[in-house]
């Protein structure tokens, strides 16, 4: 099961950190990503971290701006925006792949468990 919170609504050049707490599989054995969906758009991959670890970030207009990172201990991970953007209003998802996909990956089908969504509202 997945969680997310930390939403809300910010002005322009704010910052939000969003929370997806994750039950039932330890982040050590997921690829999780954060996913975003804007009004009358696809769902996109904003940020994924793998199994491994790694980092990577899919939206060129939010490179240098979020930060994804997992705390095992707590087993959630975190995505954290910065200099936000009007054009960053979405819901945002965390969702991750099955156990036996350790990799990330830029395709939001990829990801086959999903949050609730939180909304992230950034007023000019």
């Amino acid at each position: 099961q997945l969680v997310e919170s930390g939403g809300g609504l910010v002005q322009t050049g704010g910052s939000l950190r969003l929370s997806c707490a994750v039950s039932g599989l330890s982040l050590e054995y997921l690829a999780i990503a954060w996913l975003r969906q804007a009004p009358g758009k696809e769902r996109e991959v904003v940020s994924c971290i793998s199994r491994s670890k790694d980092k990577f970030n899919y939206v060129d207009i939010v490179q240098g701006r979020i930060t994804i990172s997992g705390d095992s201990a707590n087993n959630t991970v975190y995505l954290q925006m910065n200099s936000l953007k009007p054009e960053d209003t979405a819901v945002y998802y965390c969702g991750t792949r099955p156990r036996s996909f350790y990799l990330c990956s830029e395709y939001s089908s990829a990801f086959t468990s999903w949050g609730q969504g939180t909304q992230v509202t950034v007023s000019s």
